[in-house]
């Protein structure tokens, strides 16, 4: 996992002029992904969220918080449970998802990647769909979720691989292992 605090962000904790701490006010962004080498959907959709995160990251210190932001590549079905990772790419602000529910359509590089069919996240907005999610949507689920309490995704309930993923997994190591991969996958 990769964590970078954003040009503009804050120090997670400062001292007042009376030497006692402020209480920190952190506003936690994750992206999570299953590649960023060759899916177009996940590159897009990173580039958009790290440019709304460069521009807001302003507005949210001047309200005195901090953002923290951290890309995650889901590499394996265990990092999957572990994450509660539901479809690639996931935007999440403080433990939620910014969509209310995962919609999919056929993702032509992950399938490359898997050697197989895979569906992957697409993003409604305004009555329209997009495979990478318009900065406006970003943006506005941003500011809607970032003061709403944290919740943890780990005590979320039970979490089922989704079949897709569970597709992009086998199919990856199944294409790694009939290569001359060194890997350890097989």
């Amino acid at each position: 996992m990769k964590c970078k605090m954003l040009k503009g962000g804050i120090a997670l904790s400062e001292n007042c002029c009376c030497g006692t701490n402020k209480k920190e006010k952190v506003i936690d962004i994750e992206y999570l992904y299953l590649d960023l080498n060759t899916c177009e959907r996940c590159m897009g959709t990173d580039k958009v969220l790290e440019g709304v995160l460069d521009e807001l990251s302003n507005a949210f210190k001047m309200a005195g918080y901090s953002l923290e932001y951290h890309k995650v590549k889901i590499e394996t079905e265990e990092m999957a449970y572990t994450y509660r990772f539901l479809s690639s790419p996931t935007i999440r602000v403080n433990g939620r998802d910014i969509c209310n529910s995962v919609q999919e359509n056929n993702c032509g590089c992950c399938g490359d990647i898997a050697g197989t069919q895979v569906d992957c996240r697409v993003f409604s907005y305004n009555g329209e769909t997009y495979e990478v999610p318009p900065t406006e949507m970003i943006a506005e689920a941003i500011m809607k979720m970032a003061f709403r309490p944290k919740v943890s995704v780990c005590c979320s309930g039970g979490y089922v691989l989704p079949d897709n993923l569970k597709k992009f997994f086998d199919g990856k190591n199944q294409k790694c292992c009939e290569s001359t991969c060194s890997c350890g996958c097989c």
